[in-house]
């Protein structure tokens, strides 16, 4: 069974709770907005730290280190299997800066060429209920206990 690891960061603006959601890049996502969005995480092999794992995808999917006091989340199960351990943790930054490493992929499919891919291709600042709409609907438990345990 795959398992990924990875963080949400939050703020408060003008009391406002805010979530820092990523788009996944690529021809598949291109055109898909609520329900697409995510976590920045990342998948771990047996005997990797899932906090390490979740720290260094967080920085290879954004360019941002995580730093501060983080807040352990339940562990989910999508509706695909994977299970995705998550910590939450408060910060601030510009989303139009991100940078993301790529992947290479055959597009168009069976063309024989391929192309490169950022895995994130945007980044954004959403209020817990604009959260709860854009992210993947497997990932929504974790905004969920996120607000309860923040009290927002």
């Amino acid at each position: 069974m795959k398992k990924s690891a990875g963080l949400v960061m939050y703020r408060f603006k003008d009391e406002q709770l805010e979530l820092f959601l990523v788009h996944p890049g690529g021809p598949f996502w291109a055109g898909k907005d609520e329900g697409a969005w995510s976590i920045p995480k990342g998948e771990y092999l047996p005997g990797e730290d899932p906090f390490e794992v979740a720290r260094r995808e967080f920085l290879e999917e954004t360019g941002l280190v995580a730093e501060g006091e983080f807040l352990e989340l339940s562990e989910i199960r999508q509706p695909g299997g994977k299970k995705v351990k998550a910590w939450a943790f408060a910060g601030d930054c510009d989303p139009s800066a991100i940078t993301s490493n790529t992947f290479s992929l055959e597009w168009p499919p069976r063309s024989g060429r391929f192309a490169e891919f950022p895995e994130v291709d945007r980044a954004g600042w959403f209020e817990s209920g604009a959260a709860r709409v854009k992210i993947l609907k497997g990932q929504l438990p974790l905004i969920e206990e996120l607000c309860l345990l923040i009290n927002s």
